[in-house]
């Protein structure tokens, strides 16, 4: 359940019984991504997409509604990604961004062409993994976007959810997410 956004606060909270993102966490977090991508510095940034991308926070009671703020993270990573890009545009030259894009592109292509059931490694016995026919199903609209230009939202990648299973009967879940964050970081940077 949700309660109400008070006036001074970014996000809802969701009930007190219930287990929200850690509010002063977020609005930390948030002030120093505002501060990083407001200054005119010209120092590096201390802060990247995939820093924004591999953020967590604390589960409190009466928290920040995580569906929110994982919707304004998902747009602070973009709009990091989008700056990124044109900082390497602007420093090396379009050729530089599209030679690390194709670079990157082709190492993920290469892995979404192995077979059904052979993308990933399998777990060691008992321990959680992801069930193979998920992953491959969405492997498939990878392989359709990065190569007949079918549709598919970055936002589909990032809220891919997979079937839960034991052991060598399923993909191993760290490989998968280490995979599609360098899916995530791609289609971010070229869309």
């Amino acid at each position: 359940m949700t309660q109400q956004r008070t006036s001074t606060a970014p996000f809802a909270r969701v009930d007190r019984a219930s287990y929200g993102y850690n509010t002063k966490q977020v609005d930390q977090f948030l002030a120093k991504a505002r501060a990083i991508y407001t200054s005119t510095e010209q120092s590096p940034k201390s802060l990247s997409s995939r820093d924004v991308r591999e953020m967590t926070f604390d589960a409190v009671r009466g928290g920040y509604q995580p569906q929110e703020v994982d919707a304004a993270l998902d747009r602070l990573e973009d709009v990091f990604a989008q700056q990124e890009r044109d900082a390497l545009i602007a420093a090396k030259g379009e050729d530089a961004w599209l030679a690390q894009i194709g670079r990157l592109s082709g190492v993920l292509r290469a892995r979404l062409h192995r077979p059904d059931g052979e993308r990933f490694r399998r777990p060691r016995r008992n321990a959680r993994s992801y069930q193979t026919a998920d992953v491959d199903a969405l492997c498939h609209q990878l392989l359709d976007y990065f190569e007949q230009d079918k549709p598919l939202s970055v936002d589909t990648v990032r809220r891919a959810v997979f079937g839960s299973a034991r052991g060598k009967e399923g993909y191993e879940e760290q490989q998968v997410d280490a995979f599609l964050d360098r899916v995530i970081e791609l289609m971010a940077a070229i869309d």
